[in-house]
């Protein structure tokens, strides 16, 4: 038989496919037992179904999703269209109908993972979703499978490529947040609208479905604490290098003696650390584990070729599952109850950039608020700010989530101090 394909857009990692089925056939056809071909490809309008036959695209191209939908010889729909709606109606209608459904949709399926998942199940049929988290990288297949017989203690991720390689440059070369963002949004790497790389909600989509896959532990959206780059200064770049670190935006999924804990957060990275390497727009997933210890999957997180090499990924093995009669297997066979951590069990170590008035006896004022939440210093330094005013800069010793809001409730009472920013240091 001939696996028949339906396309749900042909943005740019849709029209990668074509690329790989034709270039990599011999092997993909081979895994699969059986041919693959692309039946339908929906477009938005005639305009563009018109463009792309002119620039030589020879597809079946259509304008309404039920000409898919209702089509019973299509087995796999592919939903490349990015945005929740309508793809989650998209989805859902596919789902309902018996197709198995492979999407790269990290957003909806970090809001709507659940029940999409859940009618699946119901339907018996595959919603598969590889290229969701980091792209190229099949991180969440090797987590599933390759990393079944092991316990994952904590997951961490330079997860937007957007967000990594304006920290690049303002790390290597010195740029501005502003200059180093103008940059990317120049070059396509961020949107004319950044938010969503620039203040890590884009890295918190594909936190909670690592946690899935890590911990078998189902979260939301709201349950991720993210913070963005967009408070980075040049100093705490500086600062930064001359403590022996880089900064990097960084996803960690950790689970504790009391529940599992989600942040992604700009993070000072040991230069020594293998994360601290991962530059410009690529990604890497650091896995933690009580049997292999430490393991770190790089690659790029996006772009056409690589994230439709594992959009087709999931093609092959639903393919093969078909073949074997086991195509409605889920995706992700780890399950557990979800339980939150307290934040009395969250600890690390932070960076403090604090300004004070050039006067004797502020840093021992600062040392006894420390003292009072039983936060020690790893690192103190010094220097003037301005002709009157100094800042001061510490790396603590290991501390917890409760003493640090405390800590900062209290530096905020004291009209001489100034919290000029507070990031984590990573371990």
């Amino acid at each position: 038989m001939t696996i028949k394909l339906g396309l749900l857009g042909f943005g740019t990692v849709a029209s990668g496919i074509p690329f790989l089925l034709q270039e990599n056939g011999e092997k993909i056809t081979t895994a699969v037992q059986n041919q693959i071909e692309i039946a339908k490809v929906l477009v938005k309008d005639d305009d563009e179904k018109n463009r792309l036959l002119a620039a030589g695209n020879d597809y079946h191209f259509v304008t309404n999703v039920d000409d898919i939908i209702s089509d019973t010889d299509i087995d796999i729909v592919i939903e490349l269209m990015g945005r929740i709606e309508p793809a989650k109606t998209f989805i859902t209608k596919a789902l309902e109908a018996g197709k198995h459904v492979v999407s790269a949709n990290k957003d909806l399926i970090a809001s709507h993972g659940k029940e999409l998942i859940a009618l699946a199940k119901s339907k018996n049929v595959a919603f598969y979703y590889e290229a969701a988290v980091a792209g190229g990288i099949p991180i969440l297949r090797t987590l599933a499978n390759s990393l079944t017989s092991d316990k994952v203690t904590r997951i961490l991720g330079v997860l937007n490529g957007t967000s990594n390689f304006m920290l690049t440059k303002m790390v290597d070369e010195g740029w501005s947040y502003e200059d180093a963002l103008a940059t990317a949004q120049k070059l396509g790497y961020a949107e004319s609208d950044p938010t969503n790389d620039v203040e890590g909600i884009d890295a918190a989509y594909k936190a909670v479905i690592l946690s899935q896959f890590g911990f078998g532990m189902t979260i939301g959206l709201e349950d991720v604490a993210h913070k963005g780059i967009s408070t980075i200064s040049k100093d705490d770049v500086a600062l930064a290098q001359q403590l022996g670190y880089v900064i990097k935006l960084i996803g960690s999924i950790e689970e504790t003696p009391s529940g599992l804990y989600a942040e992604v957060s700009p993070t000072f990275v040991p230069k020594t650390h293998p994360l601290a390497s991962v530059n410009d727009v690529m990604n890497a997933v650091f896995v933690e584990s009580i049997g292999i210890g430490q393991s770190m999957y790089y690659g790029p997180g996006a772009g056409q070729k690589p994230t439709a090499t594992s959009v087709v990924a999931d093609v092959v093995r639903i393919g093969r599952r078909l073949k074997d009669g086991t195509a409605g297997k889920v995706f992700n066979e780890f399950s557990r109850e979800t339980t939150f951590a307290d934040l009395s069990d969250v600890k690390s170590s932070y960076y403090f950039a604090i300004d004070t008035p050039d006067t004797n006896g502020q840093l021992l004022r600062l040392a006894e608020i420390f003292n009072s939440e039983s936060i020690s210093f790893e690192q103190v330094l010094q220097h003037k700010a301005t002709s009157n005013s100094a800042r001061v800069v510490i790396i603590t010793h290991e501390m917890s989530k409760t003493a640090l809001e405390n800590v900062t409730e209290k530096l905020k009472k004291v009209s001489d101090f100034t919290v000029r920013n507070t990031f984590k240091v990573l371990s």
